[in-house]
């Protein structure tokens, strides 16, 4: 029988069924903040929510799911799946474990929130009011995309009643694909950010690093222009390059290595102005390529937040607004890039926080809530949405399970 394992205790129990929403990411909660949270956690003061994630792959016997509860109220579900597995193994117990789960805790699953497509293949049974697609990117041009992503897309859009993109330029490129699609730029915590402009102790890890500094958080993976730092770090040997995050889907043994870049790792959310602070320069070194051509850097208002100077390749949705509006210097050559932080450094900042400030005044996380849950709350359809098998040729059915294991009636806990 699937296994519930669970964190909360009978007195954290979830709060009472109602207009509950189940999201399903390949993102992971407690990997990096970002807009599933900021978004999430927003929708949770209201209602239920249920943060389904992609299965890992264990050495274990038996499929199970580990439940959490975060601080926000959202449930934290992770299924894990032995690593024998096959592909239709794998969905037959991701399935069964999900639909324990919503028996166990007696959900009425009224809103499904899909980030990644992949998910459609153990959660299309579901039936829901309103089905929605935040298209928070072009995942299909991400490295290690799993096949099939394009297809399973093509059937979540069929399916969905609303669908977001996290930016201008993915909205561009995808909405003729659906007739209620709204481009959702991500937005900013404000008060948060500015934290960053009040003089306080640096965390000790920056703190004994020269002046001046320019840095850069978030995920060093395929969209991180390895070449860009590392010959702008050759050119300035007297700047502190700081870089804060993971770096997943490289090898480490590519970045840049020299006296004057600093890898300090991962940071919590809460921590980053504190780095920001610190900064004298808050750069974006995004490569040119197929991964970069529709992102919408979340980084870009935080770091005009905190009162930064921003220096970034020309990402499109940073060129606009930012670029045009004088608020982000852009550039993608050495040469050029180092040019460009050198103005930041020599400016004077009050202009540009005002502009800044003007700008920033109109976002706020809250708002953007509002208007996306407004558009869920307006959409519908009349005809019965359609499933990613459906559109396979397949029929809708669960594949059989290794080695006659059978979900059960999941335990409340």
């Amino acid at each position: 029988m699937p296994n519930l394992h669970s964190g909360l205790t009978t007195r954290q129990h979830i709060a009472p069924p109602g207009e509950d929403l189940i999201c399903f990411s390949h993102l992971r909660w407690n990997f990096v903040y970002q807009r599933p949270q900021h978004l999430l956690s927003r929708c949770a003061r209201d209602r239920r929510v249920l943060f389904f994630e992609e299965p890992v792959r264990d050495d274990i016997r038996d499929p199970r799911i580990q439940v959490t509860r975060d601080a926000s109220g959202v449930i934290i579900a992770v299924p894990h799946v032995p690593a024998a597995f096959g592909h239709d193994e794998e969905i037959f117990a991701v399935r069964a474990l999900l639909d324990a789960f919503i028996a166990s805790e007696r959900m009425q699953p009224r809103i499904l929130w899909y980030y990644t497509p992949m998910a459609l293949a153990f959660s299309d049974h579901l039936q829901a009011w309103r089905i929605v697609y935040d298209c928070m990117d072009e995942l299909s041009a991400f490295a290690g995309a799993p096949a099939g992503l394009r297809r399973a897309e093509q059937a979540l859009l069929a399916r969905a009643h609303v669908v977001f993109t996290g930016g201008v330029s993915l909205f561009e490129a995808k909405r003729h694909l659906h007739p209620n699609m709204h481009a959702c730029p991500s937005s900013v915590d404000v008060a948060h950010f500015a934290r960053a402009r009040q003089a306080a102790a640096e965390p000790p890890d920056q703190a004994a690093l020269g002046r001046p500094r320019l840095g850069f958080y978030g995920v060093l993976d395929e969209r991180f222009d390895v070449e860009l730092v590392r010959q702008a770090a050759a050119r300035r040997p007297d700047w502190q390059f700081v870089m804060i995050g993971p770096t997943v889907k490289i090898d480490p043994a590519v970045l840049p290595r020299a006296a004057n870049i600093h890898y300090l790792g991962t940071r919590a959310y809460d921590a980053l102005p504190g780095y920001l602070a610190g900064w004298d320069v808050a750069l974006l070194p995004f490569a040119r390529n197929d991964a970069t051509r529709f992102i919408s850097p979340t980084k870009t208002p935080e770091y005009l937040a905190a009162g930064c100077p921003v220096v970034s390749t020309s990402i499109r949705d940073v060129v606009r607004p930012y670029g045009e509006l004088g608020l982000a210097r852009i550039a993608d050559d050495p040469d050029a890039f180092v040019a460009a932080a050198e103005a930041a450094l020599g400016e004077d900042p009050a202009a540009r926080r005002r502009a800044a400030d003007a700008l920033l005044a109109g976002m706020s996380w809250d708002e953007t809530w509002r208007s996306m849950w407004a558009q869920v709350r307006a959409a519908g359809k009349d005809t019965l949405p359609c499933s990613i098998t459906s559109l396979s040729g397949r029929a809708s059915q669960a594949p059989s399970s290794p080695n006659g294991w059978q979900p059960a009636q999941a335990k409340r806990y």
